[in-house]
């Protein structure tokens, strides 16, 4: 099964793919959106096609006391309308942490500012996608 993980953030939405066995997930790409939520559904509407995807996982953002903040409530809402328009399961991931992560992988690697800015959020949707992935496997 192959799943597409997805990081919404308020300029862009980083995206990561399975491989079809569904075990490893892999940075696929950073789209800019800029509060254009009906484009980017589109956009990820023609990555599922494009990519014969199976499911999603949308990362879920709550806030560290376990609660849901308008972050999180941005993703329900672009959770609902998705739905709407893929006939696809579409799973919710705990995303806390996941950028900071992210970001500090790439200070690890000694990858320059000006070029984590450029591949830190699929590199969020890749870690929220394995998790999910990882969690699935010990079920």
């Amino acid at each position: 099964m192959r799943y597409l993980g997805l990081d919404l953030g308020s300029r862009t939405l980083g995206t990561a793919l399975s491989d079809r066995t569904g075990f490893i997930a892999s940075s696929y790409k950073t789209i800019r959106h800029n509060e254009e939520y009906d484009k980017l559904i589109t956009e990820v509407v023609n990555i599922v096609k494009e990519e014969q995807v199976e499911a999603i996982v949308l990362g879920f953002p709550k806030n560290m006391n376990n609660t849901i903040g308008p972050k999180g409530e941005l993703s329900l809402e672009f959770k609902d309308k998705l739905e709407q328009v893929l006939d696809i399961p579409i799973y919710l991931q705990d995303e806390r942490l996941t950028t900071k992560t992210a970001t500090d992988t790439l200070i690890m690697g000694n990858v320059r500012r000006k070029d984590r800015k450029k591949v830190v959020d699929s590199l969020a949707a890749t870690i929220i996608l394995q998790s999910y992935l990882d969690r699935k496997k010990e079920d």
